[in-house]
């Protein structure tokens, strides 16, 4: 056999795998999208910041405490808003996260690059220590397309596989908790205004947005930023019972111009669909937390060291499906999964624009 006719047959090989696979995942109950690949910080990092020179580390108890595998990453108590969308996808697994996957089969059904302390500006977050910003979340991904181009042998298919798949980004947040509002490391305060930040954001946001338009992103969900003045954290910046509402007036700039920025892309943009998640009405809802049980939403469920976060394998709150926070800044798994179930399946434009992820998913573009 010549080595032309030995390439075109390890080619062909390689495909038939990957159609097995595929083949596979049908038989045991295929999910409504062959991938799922996640952008984002803290709220979304299931274990891409255990290896980096960070404190913004949770690979410990009592994080994952009602997690099936314990202590992986996650910042709460259990499974993660993405975590949760996942299954309602209908992936067997939750979506791995990046720093720790090795193989084909793993790769081409999605992984997570979000990352604790991390935003859409590049110095985000970078007074405690390591992460992994948008832009280099961004490069990994790109790498990511790399291989399975290489792996399935024809840009033409890995780019058909790619366009089937969600992408959920949620990023912004530390661009304010971790950045503006706070002066003693980083001048975006000093340099701007509150309206003004937000655009500044937005014009990157949008410039990361259409570069991953170009890695073959075309089912796009962009998440808005939650009440940040509503954490426990925040709260104890006031008189310990009220918001801080300079910090929730700040983001709300940044949610107006993201819902913006989704219809911009979404008319500059060919066979493509971009929503907006709006995080900051749907954690706040009241009704949605009564109902769900989750009775203190002012406290964290786990005593907190310097940083905010957990202390280490000390004890928590006994009725952890009652708090709305796990540490001083992340929710518990009873509120991400209100987040998912709201930005899966809600009928009301207002917490998803101009579609939900049920609806999203069900296009052909």
């Amino acid at each position: 056999m010549s080595t032309n006719e030995t390439a075109k047959w390890m080619s062909m090989m390689i495909n038939v795998v990957f159609v097995i696979t595929v083949s596979q995942s049908c038989v045991r109950g295929e999910p409504k999208v062959p991938c799922f690949f996640i952008f984002g910080d803290s709220l979304a990092d299931n274990g891409n910041n255990n290896h980096l020179r960070t404190p913004a580390r949770a690979n410990y108890e009592p994080y994952g405490i009602d997690f099936p595998q314990g202590p992986t990453g996650r910042f709460t108590n259990g499974r993660t808003t993405v975590d949760f969308i996942a299954e309602f996808l209908g992936f067997e697994d939750p979506i791995p996260c990046y720093a720790n996957t090795k193989g084909f089969k793993n790769m081409v059904r999605g992984l997570n690059y979000a990352s604790a302390s991390a935003g859409v500006r590049d110095e985000t977050g970078s007074h405690m220590g390591e992460n992994v910003n948008l832009n280099k979340q961004l490069l990994n991904h790109k790498s990511t397309v790399k291989r399975i181009t290489s792996i399935m042998g024809l840009k033409r298919l890995s780019r058909q596989h790619l366009q089937k798949c969600l992408y959920s980004v949620g990023l912004g947040s530390n661009d304010y908790l971790m950045n503006y509002f706070q002066p003693k490391f980083y001048p975006t305060s000093k340099r701007y205004t509150p309206e003004q930040y937000a655009s500044v954001l937005i014009k990157q946001y949008s410039k990361q947005m259409k570069t991953l338009y170009k890695y073959g992103a075309r089912k796009v969900v962009l998440n808005g930023v939650g009440q940040v003045g509503c954490t426990p954290s925040s709260i104890s910046t006031t008189n310990g019972s009220t918001c801080a509402e300079n910090m929730n007036n700040a983001v709300q700039f940044f949610n107006q111009k993201l819902k913006s920025l989704v219809d911009q892309l979404n008319t500059e943009l060919t066979h493509a669909k971009f929503i907006y998640v709006d995080m900051f009405g749907i954690s706040g809802s009241p009704s949605e937390v009564t109902a769900a049980g989750i009775k203190v939403t002012k406290a964290n469920c786990c005593p907190v060291d310097d940083f905010g976060q957990c202390v280490r394998s000390k004890g928590t709150c006994q009725n952890r499906s009652e708090y709305a926070f796990w540490d001083l800044f992340h929710p518990t798994e009873a509120s991400n999964l209100i987040i998912a179930r709201k930005s899966y399946n809600s009928s009301n434009l207002s917490d998803t624009y101009p579609a939900n992820i049920h609806h999203l998913v069900q296009l052909r573009l």
